[in-house]
This record gives C-alpha cells, sequence and structure tokens, in this order.
C-alpha cells in the first residue's frame, strides 16, 4: 500500500478507534507478508484483499455537476474500477482503470440521497468496495407573474373605456423550473390596490378576472396586483395600472359594416351600427359620407342603416363610404367601409321582376338594411328602379320588350296592333294569344307530343279533353300549324325550354298572369288558380321506365311542376334566342 492511500484511509476512519486499530493490525501484516488482504474480503487471514476509498460524502443542488475521486490498492498494480448508484443515476466513467468519474444531480421539487459505490477488482480477482453518500438539494428558480388583455381597438394601451367587461388573465405566467411545464403556477391570488372597487363579488383565486369597468365623473387610475405561487413554493408579483375614461371622455362605438361589391345601378348597402355604454351622452347623430368624385346619392345620409345608388361607371371603381357617429358629449368617432362598383354587365337573362323586400315579418316596399343580399336589392330590377337601365324597348321593372307586327318589324305605337314580342335582354321572340279563337286562341290547350327527345314516351295525339282548332290537339302538330303560317314571318317556331318559359314569368308581381300583360295580353285562360304552361322537358321521373309526364309551368304563381303528357296544358312558342 502506498503511503498516501494509507494516509486517506486513516483519515476515513479517525474517528472510528476499532476501525482504526484493524487497520494498523492490517498494514503491520502486509509489510511482513508477501501480500496483503482486501478490506471488503470475508476469506481467511492469509488471503490477499483489495482496499477501496470512495471518497468523501458531499450535499449538491439540482443540476450541478459532481466528481467522483476514488482509489484503491490491491495485490497487483492493474485495478479495474466501477461505480454504481442507488436509486440509478447516470455516470460518466469513461476510463475504468481509474476511479475518477463524475454525474450530473438531477431535477428536484425536494431533497434526495443517493448511495454511490466504487468497485476495484486487481489483477488477482481479489475485489473490494466503499460507498459515499450524496444529497441534491432542490433549487427553486423564482416564477415568473404575467398579467395580459386583449387590446381594445381605438384605445391607447392599459387604457379602458366606462361600462366595458373587462378580463385581466394571469394564465401565462410561467416557471422556469416547472417540473411540469404544462402546470407551472400551483395558486393564483389578486387583489386591488387602488382606485373605486370593482371586484366586489369577484373570485380573486382564479388564473384571471372579470370586471366591469365604471361610470365615473373622472378618469380613475384601477391598481390591480397578481400573485403566483410555483410548485415549489416561490412566489412572484406583478403590478397593473389602467386608466378608465370618464363619462366625459368615453367615445362612442361604430361599425361601417362590411365591404362589398355591386353593379352600377345597384343599391349599395349602408348599414351602420354605433352605441355608446354611457346614459349621458345619448341621443347619438349620424352622418354618412363618401369620398368620391362620382357622388353617389345616400338616400338618408342621417340615419344608421340606409342606401346609395351606384354610380354608371364604364371601368371599376372603388368608393368609400365613412360613417360619422357624435354623441351628446361631443365625441366623435368615425368608421369606413369601400365598395367596389362594376359596370353593369351584358344579361343574358331577364331579373325575377321582384323590387320588394322581406324582413323578419313582413314584405316591405322599402328597403330593408337589416336583411341584405336580397333579390330586391340586386339585378336589373332596382336598377330599373333607380331609374339607371337603359333599355332597347319597355317593359315593367327589368324587363325589356317590343312589339313585333305580322311581318316581324317593331311596332313603336303602342296603340297599334301587334303580334309577336321580341325579349330584347334574351333576345327570344314569342308568340301572342288572341281572343278570337283562332290557331292562336287563349283557351287552346294540347297535349304533350314529340317524336324525338321524349324521354322514351311520345305522348298521346290529343289530351282527354281536346281544345284547339287543329284536329289533334298535340304541341307537335301546333308547332307544325304555326311554322307553316310563319307567324310574323318567321317559320322556326319551337316549344320552349324550362329556362326559356321561366325568363319571361314575372316574379314580383302577386295576381295572376304573372307576366307583363303589357305585351303579353290574354295569358290567362279564363282560370285564376293554375296556368300550366308546357315546356319542351320531359320529365325522368324518377323511374326506369319512360317518362310519361313533361315539365311546365304554372303562371298564376310561378311554379314548376311536371304533369302527365295526357294533360290539357297551354303552350306559348317561341324562336331564336342569344
Amino acid at each position: 500500500m502506498t503511503p498516501t492511500l494509507v494516509s486517506k484511509y486513516m483519515r476515513k476512519i479517525s474517528n472510528d478507534f476499532t476501525s482504526f486499530c484493524l487497520l494498523v493490525l492490517f498494514t503491520s501484516l502486509f509489510l511482513t507478508a508477501c501480500g496483503g488482504g482486501g478490506s471488503s474480503d470475508s476469506s481467511t487471514d492469509n488471503t490477499p484483499r483489495v482496499i477501496v476509498n470512495a471518497g468523501p460524502g458531499s450535499t449538491v443542488n439540482e443540476g450541478t455537476s459532481v466528481n467522483l475521486q476514488g482509489d484503491a490498492v490491491g495485490t497487483t498494480d492493474e485495478l479495474t474500477y466501477a461505480w454504481s448508484a442507488s436509486p440509478t443515476l447516470v455516470i460518466t466513467h469513461a476510463d475504468t482503470t481509474s476511479g475518477v468519474a463524475s454525474f450530473i444531480a438531477p431535477t428536484t421539487s425536494g431533497t434526495l440521497t443517493f448511495r454511490l459505490t466504487l468497485q476495484a477488482t486487481d489483477g488477482n480477482g481479489n475485489v473490494g468496495s466503499d460507498s459515499l453518500e450524496v444529497n441534491v438539494l432542490a433549487l427553486n428558480t423564482q416564477p415568473n407573474a404575467l398579467i395580459s388583455y386583449p387590446p381594445i381597438d381605438g384605445f391607447a394601451n392599459k387604457v379602458f373605456p366606462a361600462s366595458m367587461e373587462v378580463t385581466l388573465d394571469g394564465s401565462t405566467s410561467t416557471d422556469a423550473d416547472a417540473a411540469d411545464v404544462s402546470d407551472p403556477i400551483a395558486a393564483f391570488q389578486w387583489q386591488q390596490l387602488a382606485g373605486a372597487d370593482v371586484l366586489a363579488g369577484v373570485s380573486r383565486d382564479a388564473s384571471s378576472i372579470t370586471f366591469t369597468t365604471p361610470i365615473l365623473d373622472e378618469d380613475n387610475n384601477l391598481t390591480f396586483e397578481l400573485t403566483v405561487t410555483d410548485q415549489e413554493g416561490a412566489t412572484d408579483t406583478q403590478e397593473l395600472t389602467v386608466t378608465i375614461l370618464s363619462a366625459r371622455n368615453n367615445v362612442p362605438t361604430a361599425d361601417a359594416g362590411v365591404d362589398h361589391q355591386v353593379f352600377s345601378g345597384e343599391s349599395i348597402l349602408l348599414s351602420g351600427v354605433a352605441d355608446t355604454a354611457i346614459p349621458s351622452a345619448k341621443p347619438l347623430t349620424y352622418l354618412w359620407l363618401n369620398d368620391s368624385l362620382l357622388e353617389p346619392k345616400i338616400n338618408n345620409a342621417n340615419v344608421l342603416q340606409t342606401f346609395a345608388v351606384a354610380p354608371m361607371v364604364n371601368s371599376t371603381q372603388v368608393l368609400t363610404f365613412t360613417l360619422k357617429v357624435t354623441d351628446a358629449n361631443n365625441n366623435e368617432v368615425d368608421d369606413s367601409i369601400s365598395v367596389t362598383v362594376k359596370p353593369f354587365p351584358r344579361s343574358l337573362l331577364n331579373d325575377t321582376g321582384v323590387t320588394r323586400q322581406g324582413s323578419s315579418n313582413a314584405i316591405n316596399s322599402s328597403h330593408q338594411a337589416d336583411y341584405p343580399g336580397q333579390d330586391g336589392q340586386r339585378g336589373r330590377d332596382i336598377i330599373a328602379s333607380n331609374n339607371m337601365l337603359t333599355k332597347a324597348g319597355r317593359g315593367e321593372g327589368g324587363f325589356d320588350f317590343t312589339r313585333l307586327d305580322d311581318i316581324g318589324d317593331e311596332v313603336d305605337d303602342v296603340s297599334q296592333p301587334w303580334r309577336c314580342v321580341r325579349d330584347n335582354v334574351t333576345g327570344l321572340v314569342w308568340e301572342i294569344k288572341t281572343t278570337n279563337g283562332d290557331l292562336h286562341g287563349r283557351r287552346h290547350t294540347y297535349s304533350w307530343y314529340a317524336q324525338e327527345n321524349n324521354g322514351g314516351y311520345s305522348g298521346p295525339l290529343n289530351p282527354a279533353t281536346p281544345s284547339c282548332s287543329l284536329s289533334d290537339c298535340n304541341t307537335e302538330d301546333f308547332v307544325e300549324a304555326v311554322n307553316a303560317q310563319g307567324l310574323c314571318g318567321f317559320y322556326d317556331w319551337k316549344l320552349p325550354s324550362h329556362n326559356e318559359l321561366l325568363s319571361i314569368v314575372h316574379l314580383g308581381k302577386s295576381t295572376s298572369p304573372m307576366l307583363d300583360t303589357d305585351y303579353f295580353p290574354y295569358s290567362d285562360n279564363g282560370s285564376t288558380s293554375i296556368l300550366w304552361y308546357w315546356t319542351s322537358q320531359a320529365s325522368v321521373d324518377g323511374t326506369d321506365e319512360a317518362a310519361q309526364n313533361a315539365w311546365a309551368i304554372d303562371f298564376a304563381s310561378g311554379n314548376d311542376n311536371f304533369l302527365n303528357k295526357s294533360t290539357a296544358v297551354n303552350v306559348r312558342l317561341v324562336r331564336a334566342g342569344r
């Protein structure tokens, strides 16, 4: 044994007199005999032994790097060392020919005690060991208390209006050394340090507090304090001081609505919302402004919900409308919307004829700003109502019709007779009914019949009760007869498709027949309940069998439906189109 190791070992057990005596005896035997015995062996006195010194114990903080400095002496100079720990630790021990090793003290919320054992083995297989204890102390980092709140549009930081519900949130508070990062804070505690009391009846030990700002004669500062406690008992506080505006300094709220797009002549929806929480600041006054040189006409600029007529444009223009709101204390606020106005496109279909607008409980002739996007606010009909629709002919609402005489020429004099009507929107030319019982008599009805494109069933040659001037009262024979006649100088008349016939339905009318009767006279057949007209489209009927029905449109209601092809139904022929 080297003098240095004997000296270390004697110091380690100097307080144990019995162990000291045994050491002296062992050292004497070792010097006089051919070899020594290990302190951990249980063999006879003549058996060589290995003496191990693990080093002194220690107390360290969590996260600390701990060095181990063990040593041993045996019967040979070659020794192999191995460290172990209970509970288990990750020990770095790169060179096992040395007792030098290290480990990182683990993170803990309380004191941990580890027993580390150094085992040494000499070249003759003799084994010895020694142990030490390391205490690891928790090193708690102070948490960080944080108070947050949602930003308020139009107000400076830490400035709140009166009579507003405010939530102060402490849930984003942190703890850098939290054992559970998802739950770093064990407790929250709120208190109000200054200002008008707003926390009466409010729970103060939750992660957030919610209160309503007071209405006061003067601006008032409220100071709040949040104390957070982490899971290891450390605390931190944060203060927040906010300013509550006085009643006379509270600005009203204003919302001008949403940006949208319209065509020239359509209604621009100006649907504003404004309010104030201060009773003494009422009533509010309103003013709509626009910054466009086109000067769109605003129907009533002094109400919250109104409309403007989109100006005529040749290219896309963007207009800005601003709602200015003023309260009784002369506080002003404004908000703006952008409206894109596009040239009205060339229509390929008529509008519906509807200009009235619905509310929750009525049909109204006036603009309904609370119910945007209605048919009565868009399209040719409202443009015509705003006197901004250019027509080639005339007609109710957005409809544009021209009368034609027997040879297809335009009839400008409304006092002169006409035989056909041209729809200037769709380009379709329509048959006009008569009252004299001729080929075009108003009360004539027909069965649906087609030798081609019939859905598998051509239909009957006559309805159950024939009523026409032909030998066979069916749609195909009627078409052939009109083409043979050359009505209005045209020879390509046909049964209209579903969409073609629907295009002249005037859904804005509340009485039958639902057409512009100035251009389609004698449209009813004497009945006011149902006024069916055939289309050219057979109905699938929802079965695998041949189509027994065909589509028709009721000009008494504007509805469509399929009818059995044998039904006696009116016919209005059409030609041309775009």
